[in-house]
């Protein structure tokens, strides 16, 4: 149910979880996984001084900026909190809200697109966290994406 682009997030997003020594994957990790693997989102974002500040938040993750995260269960009240090896409960709500976003649009398969509008919609998520402290206005974000993706 998801596009080839976005098939590969999942798996990079486990793989930063498990390098940083989080016991969750959380939306941080989605979003640096989907701008990686995706060009239609880095293209949402922009090619801008913020997309660069944004990769660097993401980089920064495991040695400063999101050590205040280690430990922590991400929660932004989408779903009850489950305390286990595995997704959190905004990641798993970011992900169902992609594959309803395509749903809506009459598509199978979720694109990395309908994540990135499902992760600029919760701005209680780390990955608003991020976008915030690089300078990306959530709300413009997901306009653009509606906009030229739905």
């Amino acid at each position: 149910m998801l596009s080839p682009e976005l098939a590969s997030v999942p798996a990079g997003a486990r793989r930063r979880a498990v390098r940083d020594g989080d016991g969750q994957i959380d939306t941080a990790h989605l979003l640096h996984s989907l701008l990686e693997a995706d060009p239609q989102v880095r293209e949402a974002v922009g090619d801008t001084p913020q997309l660069a500040r944004l990769f660097g938040y993401l980089v920064q993750r495991s040695i400063g900026y999101g050590l205040l995260w280690q430990g922590t269960v991400e929660d932004s009240g989408a779903v009850p909190v489950v305390k286990e090896l595995g997704w959190s409960p905004a990641a798993a709500a970011a992900m169902e809200a992609a594959l309803d976003r395509a749903v809506r649009r009459g598509e199978k398969r979720a694109r990395g697109v309908d994540l990135l509008a499902a992760l600029a919609a919760d701005g209680e998520c780390r990955a608003a966290d991020v976008l915030a402290r690089a300078g990306i206005d959530r709300e413009s974000l997901r306009r653009r994406v509606e906009a030229i993706w739905s």
